[in-house]
């Protein structure tokens, strides 16, 4: 198994995205990118850990391509928008990619180059290293998929997990 880490806004939203993918063994809420140990969720919401909400995602690459992992990636948020997703602002929010090896840096590289046409206006993803990376508080673990009707996952989460869905139907179980 293999482990990716990806930060695009809400965490809710970006596990969401890679639940019941083929290959794909978990993905879980996480923080990652701040200099202090053991952040918490209030913590990090508050933007003052800088730490970004992240998810990491474990995978048969054998099954599935880190690449096409970060297609999905590139779908589910808007790596456009500056420490930002929408509403939700802050640092905490930002999109970010967190290699693991040497390998997944020169590919995140790579996608994040090959991702730029289909943009607008620049991608600001960053590449950074995943310091004091720590997972989430257990309430947050399938937050969604726990609580569609809750008013974000509702009017947020969902519009953007179906988004990722129709596009990459062929990758879901």
């Amino acid at each position: 198994m293999n482990r990716m880490i990806v930060g695009g806004g809400c965490f809710w939203c970006v596990e969401g995205a890679y639940k019941d993918i083929r290959g794909v063994e978990s993905a879980l809420p996480a923080y990652a990118g701040g200099p202090g140990a053991n952040p918490t969720y209030e913590a990090v919401c508050s933007g003052t850990t800088g730490h970004a909400e992240v998810v990491e995602v474990v995978y048969n690459p054998a099954i599935i391509s880190f690449e096409t992992l970060l297609e999905v990636f590139f779908t589910v948020h808007d790596p456009t928008q500056l420490n930002r997703q929408g509403n939700d602002v802050g640092t905490q929010y930002r999109s970010c990619i967190m290699p693991l090896n040497d390998d997944q840096r020169l590919m995140a590289e790579a996608t994040i180059a090959s991702m730029q046409e289909h943009f607008d206006r620049s991608i600001v993803t960053t590449i950074e290293a995943p310091d004091n990376f720590l997972i989430a508080e257990e309430k947050h673990h399938d937050y969604y998929a726990r609580n569609p009707y809750q008013g974000y996952c509702a009017a947020v989460v969902g519009p953007k997990i179906s988004k990722v869905r129709a596009k990459h139907a062929h990758l879901y179980q």
